[in-house]
């Protein structure tokens, strides 16, 4: 089944009572099976007259590809929001003389061939967000400049999603960094958890690599945050820096092309808060103490006759460890528990249904809830 609907919101005409004009226009389809296509006319042009004020189009589910998107943009000449997220866009191209209003455009779980496509679309003059959540992205790179420059790609790119990625490196987090207007980034399931254990170090890995990030993964940067997330990152690379050719004194302070490749920021890390001292860099520990205790509220929201718990548990304990001590506890199989935790810093509820994973990849911390049903 296919659900087509076309909504106009008219504007009061400059003289008189009437409505003359429609300043905005919603088109959205959505279509329920892969065998229900949408059928572009000939000419798309011609019917440009019936599009004119269209400023917000959504078409998701209908095998789309980017050749037909760009076939009928001549519709579209004032678009500025443009969601096609779940077709068929693989291979992308220059949009030329069209789309040059556009300032948000989702390609989310759309199959992208390789990042080599973004390119095409990099130019688009007035695109502030970028949506390439579960493209199947594994790098992103912007070899216009070096690796301490600014990029003429994306110039007015404010937000970019490229969550449930295949992203494992932070070359890319690097890259990221020559994006000139870049505030916000939404980059979680980060597959680097895996090698740094914990996706708090993660984040401020991130924060620490992008100097003009204000918000990461919906949560603003607080500047408590960002300085010792920077600090941090000054003192845990602080012996590769050395061993590269870094130098306390500014004179001497030569490191080689491969440590500044891979951290682009850290000679303005050492500007804003000096060389780091060898008795800083003899603390490996990055952030916090490993098997660090977490006071945690656990609660039964389906059954209020359920006493509060307050417990301390190592950020390492996995969730199925968690299980079976709620299940000691409870006197409930462990299977049967789903587990969510609320942060106390952001109103919203976080599923755990990963058994293998610790508690420190969902980034909880103390003073957090976690709420158990069955």
């Amino acid at each position: 089944m296919t659900v087509l609907a076309i909504v106009r919101i008219p504007e009061r005409a400059s003289s008189g009572n009437c409505f003359s004009t429609f300043s905005y226009v919603i088109f959205c389809l959505s279509c329920f099976t892969s065998q229900n296509k949408l059928a572009i006319i000939s000419s798309p042009v011609s019917l440009s007259d019936a599009f004119t004020n269209l400023k917000a189009l959504a078409i998701q589910h209908n095998g789309l590809t980017w050749a037909q998107v760009l076939e009928c943009a001549p519709m579209w000449p004032v678009l500025e929001r443009a969601h096609f997220s779940s077709n068929a866009i693989s291979e992308l191209e220059r949009p030329v003389g069209v789309l040059r209003s556009l300032t948000l455009l989702d390609l989310s779980s759309n199959p992208l061939a390789d990042e080599n496509q973004l390119v095409h679309i990099a130019y688009l003059p007035r695109l502030e967000q970028l949506i390439l959540s579960n493209t199947g992205l594994t790098s992103l790179h912007f070899d216009d400049v070096q690796q301490d420059g600014k990029s003429a790609m994306f110039p007015k790119l404010k937000f970019l999603a490229i969550d449930k990625n295949r992203i494992s490196e932070f070359s890319t987090v690097n890259e990221l960094n020559k994006l000139r207007s870049l505030e916000q980034l939404k980059f979680s399931d980060y597959a680097m958890v895996e090698h740094e254990k914990n996706a708090k170090t993660v984040r401020q890995l991130i924060i620490a690599k992008l100097g003009c990030l204000n918000v990461l993964n919906r949560t603003e940067i607080s500047a408590d945050e960002r300085k010792g997330a920077e600090l941090d990152y000054r003192k845990r690379f602080g012996k590769d820096w050395l061993k590269a050719g870094g130098h306390q004194d500014p004179e001497k302070n030569r490191p080689n092309k491969e440590f500044c490749a891979e951290h682009p920021r850290y000679q303005s890390l050492i500007e804003k808060y000096g060389a780091p001292e060898v008795s800083e860099m003899e603390q490996q520990k990055l952030f916090a103490l490993k098997d660090q205790l977490l006071a945690l509220t656990i609660r039964c929201p389906d059954n209020p006759d359920q006493k509060l718990l307050e417990k301390k548990l190592p950020d390492s304990m996995t969730i199925q460890k968690v299980r079976g001590l709620l299940h000691r506890l409870l006197k409930v199989p462990g299977t049967e528990l789903k587990l969510t935790y609320i942060s106390s810093k952001m109103d919203m509820e976080i599923d755990m249904d990963n058994d293998l994973k610790p508690l420190s990849y969902y980034s909880i911390e103390s003073g957090d809830c976690i709420l158990v049903r069955w």
